[in-house]
Parts: structure tokens; sequence; C-alpha cells
């Protein structure tokens, strides 16, 4: 993902940051539990969110958004992740993976018609992930078969964030039977969800992360007309997929940072509290160095992604770079809620406790928009053109 949008102005920007870190501890953070209760977002919560702007940050301003660049974009991912994972999932796909896309690669009558309605709130879903491919996206198996103006839709999507409720997905479909290069058998389609042949499956009961619904796409001979393909070109599907995923890996990298940072200030007041032969065990040295190491990778954490970040907005291409911060990130992020928990004793493995929450929320960070071990092949793939080009 690059850009060289100048973004919000920063005095605008630095005002709405504020505000937004007010609302995050004085509105989110105390709704958590009946998100966690209802096991989804209320209506009248994310009405709040939508007037706030939350689910059109990077759209253009014509469209209704606020037109923010990478950088204030991932900023803001951070400051937001320090409620639960939840807020931030339900906002993510619409501007970091399906805007990013029609905002890239969308016709102006695909722009004019649905960005408006995704930064006003209305959910998207992001379709790409199959019960045969996850990580070899390549291979998906869900067919866009040619039928008059438009085409039919056949497959199904797995694991899809939103699924539940989301009134439109971007879905990557084949448009050839055969692999091609380059991957030109994958396009991508704008599907309504209320479309016939449409169904969604059961959501899925997970570990953690308590109010983000994910669940099944089932397409039965869906027909959707020839305006639906993304770009009116078939063809550049995967290339889109890949553009969101760096998009996606920043907003995971910074969703991991900004959890973290809640694990440790949580475990610091834990720690200042809880008292053990006498005197808080935040003067036990053994527990200074979880608290110490903590604040240590989170800080570099955070340098990482304002680097990679600030690439972006300079017009870089970042997918190393991207792929570098959502690994270590999200691996940080898990060691930071291990600590957590240790430093809270048999407490942290209490369900009172909001330690034994992080713990299980953290772990899906290492997986989704790319497991650690595919961003390690990510990584070392382009390092090694990287090399090759410079050598030639």
């Amino acid at each position: 993902m690059t850009s060289t949008n100048p973004g919000m102005d920063p005095a605008t920007f630095a005002q709405f940051h504020d505000q937004l870190e007010r609302y995050v501890r004085e509105r989110l953070i105390p709704a958590e539990a009946e998100v966690i209760a209802q096991d989804g977002i209320p209506a009248a919560l994310r009405q709040e969110m939508a007037d706030m702007g939350l689910f059109g940050l990077t759209m253009p301003e014509q469209f209704g958004g606020a037109g923010m660049n990478v950088s204030q974009y991932i900023e803001t991912i951070h400051t937001l992740s320090y409620a639960m994972p939840a807020f931030r999932s339900i906002i993510s796909i619409n501007i970091g993976m399906v805007c990013s896309a029609i905002k890239n690669a969308g016709t102006p009558e695909q722009q004019a018609h649905w960005l408006p309605r995704l930064a006003a709130g209305e959910i998207a879903a992001f379709g790409l992930t199959e019960p045969g491919s996850g990580s070899d996206s390549a291979g998906l198996q869900t067919t866009a078969v040619r039928s008059g103006n438009g085409y039919v839709l056949n497959g199904t999507k797995r694991y899809i964030t939103n699924a539940p409720y989301a009134k439109v997905a971007l879905v990557m479909a084949r448009t050839a039977r055969e692999n091609l290069p380059r991957n030109a058998h994958i396009s991508a389609f704008l599907v309504p969800l209320d479309s016939a042949g449409v169904s969604r499956g059961t959501p899925d009961k997970k570990m953690g992360q308590s109010g983000s619904q994910i669940g099944d796409l089932i397409f039965d001979d869906v027909f959707v007309p020839g305006d639906a393909l993304l770009g009116g070109e078939e063809g550049r599907g995967f290339a889109t997929a890949m553009q969101s995923l760096d998009n996606g890996r920043l907003s995971v990298g910074a969703a991991s940072t900004g959890y973290a940072r809640r694990m440790l200030d949580t475990a610091t007041r834990y720690a200042t509290e809880r008292k053990a032969f006498g005197e808080p065990i935040a003067n036990f040295q053994l527990i200074q160095a979880m608290l110490a190491d903590s604040y240590a990778e989170i800080y570099a954490a955070q340098c990482m992604m304002r680097d990679a970040i600030a690439r972006a907005d300079s017009g870089a291409k970042v997918l190393k770079e991207a792929a570098a911060f959502k690994m270590f990130a999200s691996e940080m992020c898990g060691r930071v809620a291990d600590r957590c928990v240790q430093i809270h004793g048999g407490a942290g493995y209490l369900a009172e406790y909001e330690a034994e929450r992080f713990f299980r929320d953290a772990r899906i960070y290492r997986i989704y928009e790319g497991t650690t071990q595919i961003m390690q092949l990510v990584i070392a793939k382009q390092m090694l053109r990287d090399f090759a080009a410079g050598a030639a």
C-alpha cells in the first residue's frame, strides 16, 4: 500500500485524536462488559462510532470520509485498540480493506455508490479466505462465471469478519479455471449480501475477541451484474487483495501494539496494588523485569509502526515493512499478554480479571492477515528480490 495523500489538516487531526482518546477511556472501555455479554456491539454504540466518523477515516472527503493519510489512520487504530478488539474489528474491514480496494481499484461509479454508504456506517466484509485456502489465497475455489451481462458466483468463504451482519462483501473469485501468471485468474466483486442465493453460516464460537463476529458466507448461483466487477476488469482481484492486506497488516500491527499498552497499564496497576510479604509486588525486581521487558518491546513496535507508516505516506512500497511490523507486533502482544497473566499470578487465570481475557484476545493477532510464518516468507522473499535487483 502506498499513499501521497496529505491527509487531514494536522491541527484538526490532533483535535480528533484527543477526542478519540477520551471516547475510548470514557465510553468504549466502560461498555466492554455489555459487548461481552451480547457478543456484539450494541446498535446505539455502533451509531455513535459512525457519528464520530470512525467508519470513514480514510475515505475521500467528497464521499463523506475524513480523508486521513496512512499515518493518521494507523495512529487512530493504535489509539482505538486500547479498548477491546471488537471496536477496531468492526470498522477496520470497511476502511482498511474494502474502502482501500474501492478507492484504489474501483470505477468512479463504484466509488460514488459504495464509499458514502460505507463511510456512514454500513458494514462490509472481505471475502478472501475459504475452507481450503487461507494463506494460499491464489488457490481459492469460488468461481465467477460469465452469464449474460453479469456473473454467477458459487463458493464458500470462511472465517469472514462481520459476515453475520455485513451489508456488502468484496468477494474474490476465479474468472478462469486454470491458474494464470501473476494470479490473473482471480477477480474481485462487490456483492450485496441481500442478493438471491447468498446465505450466512452460524457465527463461529471463538477463543477470544468477544463482540467481533465471524462466520461463513455461502454463494449458491448468485447473479451479480457486470458493474459488480471491481474496476470493471477481470484478473485484478489478487493484486487488489494483496494491496488491501498490506493495509490490513499495518492495522493489525497497530492493534497489537495498542492492546499491549492496555495490558501493560493493567499489569502495572495491579502490581502497585497487590501486596505480598507486606509490600506491593511492584517492588520485587523480577516483577519489574517483566514490566520493563514489556515496555521496551511496545516501544520497539511503536517505532517500527511510525517508520512503516511514514514510508507509506511518502509513496514508498511497504510490503516488507508492513509484514515485519505485523510479525513483530503480534508476537510481542502475545508475550505481553503472557506477562500480564504472570504478574497477576493466580488471579490472572480467573475470568473476573482482565488479564485472562487479554491472553485469549491476543492469540489471533499472530494468525489473521497472514500468520507469523507467512510473514517470514513474505519478508524473506522480498529481501531476496531486493538483493537480486541490487546485484543486477
